[in-house]
């Protein structure tokens, strides 16, 4: 039983990837600002938020749902990754590397959504 949000690891694990996303788009091209850099910080960014929402919901089916689209944004982040190395901003290693760090979460996630069957 967690008391904080801060508390939960799999919220302190989805700050750690918005960190890295955050630092992985720092570099990239000013002309995405508005477009890839944008999107891949929100979207990042968003996981843990929801994390943070669904913990203070009432209701377990309302918990689970922020869950739940915590883990849409997830998914959103790797396909954003996948099409960021194929236009070239990314490299192979910078993706596989997030890729697990992905992989860990999207596990840590499913665990703590499958909680509320």
């Amino acid at each position: 039983m967690y008391y904080r949000f801060e508390d939960m690891p799999v919220w302190q694990l989805a700050m750690d990837y918005a960190v890295k996303i955050h630092e992985l788009t720092s570099r990239l091209p000013k002309s995405e600002d508005y477009g890839l850099t944008s999107q891949l910080r929100r979207a990042a960014l968003s996981i843990s938020s929801n994390l943070a929402e669904g913990f203070g919901r009432e209701t377990a089916a309302d918990k689970k749902n922020f869950y739940i689209m915590s883990r849409g944004s997830l998914l959103e982040t790797s396909s954003q990754l996948m099409y960021g190395h194929q236009v070239g901003y990314f490299s192979q290693q910078e993706v596989e590397m997030l890729k697990l760090f992905c992989d860990k979460l999207h596990f840590s996630l499913n665990k703590l959504i499958k909680s509320f069957k």
